[in-house]
């Protein structure tokens, strides 16, 4: 039974997460951290397929996850693959809404925060750099929560940079809205046997 509701979680997380990147981000040009920020950038920039992006740009991740992090690997493919094949998917929803950015900032990072939450609470995600960041802790002994905030913010302003100001400001607010969703769902993770 907990198989079919990890399985059920992924694909409701994902649709969720795709629904935050089609509806609310990609329209406006606003950025999550970490990779799925970095393949926003791409796709912002070069027209790149976001969830393609997504793959391509996880695969060294990964290869860390393989050697080191097993556990990890395992458990966080799926959640990678189905993720970023479902943001692709859904990519024709892009022009559904049509909201202020900064709502779509709110709402999008919401979304996004709640998909990653539901995945996190069956122990799987999208991959990413959450896993860099341990890595790095593991290597330096700095928490990994700082890790992640640095990478995010990396992206962000990197962003910023390429693309524009309004992107830089609206995608703080997204951050901030994915870190509030996520850690509301995640607050009490019932730990299930590991997969």
């Amino acid at each position: 039974m907990y198989y079919i509701q990890k399985g059920l979680a992924i694909i409701f997380g994902s649709i969720l997460l795709s629904i935050g990147i089609n509806l609310f981000l990609a329209p406006n040009e606003i950025l999550d951290g970490g990779i799925i920020g970095l393949s926003l950038i791409l796709h912002y920039l070069f027209n790149l397929k976001i969830g393609l992006t997504i793959i391509l740009l996880s695969i060294p991740i990964f290869m860390i996850a393989w050697f080191k992090y097993r556990h990890y690997f395992y458990n966080s493919l799926h959640g990678l693959l189905v993720s970023s094949v479902t943001i692709d998917i859904l990519k024709p929803l892009r022009f559904l809404i049509n909201i202020e950015a900064i709502f779509s900032a709110i709402i999008g990072g919401f979304f996004v925060g709640l998909g990653i939450g539901i995945m996190l609470k069956f122990q799987t995600s999208t991959g990413g750099t959450d896993l860099l960041a341990q890595f790095i802790s593991d290597q330096t002994k700095i928490n990994v929560g700082i890790i992640i905030l640095l990478i995010d913010s990396f992206v962000v302003i990197l962003g910023g940079l390429l693309l524009s100001p309004s992107t830089l400001l609206l995608s703080i607010i997204t951050i901030l809205c994915v870190g509030l969703a996520t850690s509301t769902i995640t607050r009490h993770i019932i730990r299930h046997p590991a997969s």
